[in-house]
């Protein structure tokens, strides 16, 4: 008796122990964990007003887990910033905030059931170094560049799918980078009497009619020999943005970069000279007469600081070619200009942008008495519009007061970029986009 009793007693007992242990496996609490395959990820960079920054990573997870897996605290992200210009490489290193995080498919977008791969979206700002995907070489070169950014992604909470849980990932494998609207630049170099530019350009989808030509050139610290820095240290990027596109319906984009300075000039540097001029105008033409699509009657032309010295030149020596101008913090002294020279310039359309606060190129020794002078000579259709500083418009970085974020006030091409210059012209307010789009030769 006591023996069937005994018997009675472990069945039950071994019963209870795998009902108790299928539980603890389906609650998680014994859980197994689950193969994955090689992990990795993936940065995203968005060029900003301040620059280029990376955004957000996609993290190959190697397994496919439910949308509602993954929360903002599952991952903790670490970065070191390095530059291998440098004597010591090393910029920095710390966590970067994720602000968001969401499963979604390998190019990042959302997934409405499962998914491989997670999206973790981080802080950034103008002051948030550590978000920065471009260093600027101040002791050295003088110029931006793309620096390497090295992350590693460390797993801080359990991950739950249906065949058993993830744990103790620490992904620090790169599987490469996607460069928003940067990406779709191609890259090329032209050679003239011995002078090398680089150059980066944008082509519209092909259509039945001829599409306009924007030209422009970069400042002081987007030289060297990757045209990508030209439209990355700042937002020329978005020149090939829809929005921006969308007033031309479909430009052309051609952001030359010189080696140098577009201001060495040759007896000095800023002297109302260029030794890049040639070259530039060559590269020019040349690209036009290779993209037979080019409206010749609307090839327009602009730059900011330096590119704004060189475009000043250009419309100086080749008035007759572009259709119109666009100025930001230009750096040609206007004591350098000849009232002839204001004279034959005066019937070309062009916007000056500038802004109270530079510093760097003053606004009373540069393009406020330039501008004034094409008026007073009878210039028709040429414009000004100056700011009393440079702040952020968006919103969304503001300074300890909660006044809105305030940048050098040598930026003023902040606002080209965004489009954000305008006045009232006949009447009726409009933006610089709309009006440089409507302009052609005559």
């Amino acid at each position: 008796m006591f023996k069937q009793f005994q018997k009675a007693a472990k069945t039950t007992m071994l019963f209870t122990l795998a009902i108790g242990t299928t539980l603890a496996f389906n609650s998680g609490t014994w859980a197994k964990d689950v193969k994955i395959q090689p992990t990795s990820y993936r940065t995203v960079a968005e060029v900003k007003d301040w620059g280029a920054a990376i955004t957000k990573i996609i993290v190959n997870l190697g397994k496919p887990v439910p949308k509602d897996a993954i929360t903002k605290d599952t991952f903790k992200v670490h970065v070191g910033r390095s530059d291998n210009r440098l004597v010591n490489p090393f910029i920095e290193n710390g966590n970067r905030k994720v602000t968001k995080a969401y499963v979604s498919d390998k190019s990042g977008n959302p997934v409405n059931k499962t998914g491989s791969y997670v999206v973790l979206e981080m802080e950034i700002g103008p002051a948030l170094t550590l978000s920065s995907a471009i260093h600027y070489d101040a002791a050295g070169s003088g110029f931006n560049a793309w620096n390497d950014n090295k992350y590693t992604i460390t797993q801080q909470k359990v991950i739950k799918t249906k065949s058993g849980t993830i744990s103790g990932l620490k992904i620090d494998t790169s599987a490469g980078e996607i460069r928003k609207l940067v990406d779709q630049f191609t890259t090329g170099k032209a050679t003239f009497d011995g002078v090398t530019l680089t150059y980066v350009d944008y082509a519209p989808a092909q259509d039945k009619v001829k599409n306009p030509l924007v030209i422009w050139l970069h400042g002081m610290g987007e030289g060297g020999t990757d045209p990508t820095i030209p439209i990355s240290g700042n937002k020329a990027a978005n020149f090939a943005s829809k929005d921006i596109q969308s007033y031309f319906g479909g430009a052309y984009v051609l952001a030359p970069q010189t080696p140098t300075y577009w201001m060495d000039g040759f007896t000095g540097f800023g002297d109302g000279t260029s030794k890049y001029e040639q070259a530039l105008m060559s590269l020019i033409k040349e690209y036009v007469a290779q993209n037979k699509d080019i409206d010749t009657d609307r090839i327009y032309i602009g730059g900011d600081s330096n590119g704004g010295y060189m475009t000043m030149l250009m419309i100086r020596d080749y008035k007759d070619y572009f259709a119109a101008a666009v100025v930001a913090c230009e750096a040609l002294k206007d004591s350098l200009i000849t009232d002839e020279q204001i004279n034959e310039m005066k019937n070309l359309p062009i916007w000056f942008v500038a802004a109270k606060t530079d510093t760097v190129v003053p606004p009373n020794d540069y393009a406020i008495p330039t501008y004034n002078r094409l008026v007073n000579a009878g210039a028709k259709d040429v414009h000004m519009s100056l700011f009393d500083n440079v702040v952020d418009t968006s919103g969304l970085y503001k300074k300890s007061d909660q006044t809105p974020y305030e940048y050098n006030g040598h930026w003023s091409w902040i606002y080209v970029y965004n489009n954000e210059v305008s006045k009232v012209i006949d009447g009726k307010k409009t933006t610089m986009m709309q009006w440089l789009a409507s302009k052609t030769l005559d």
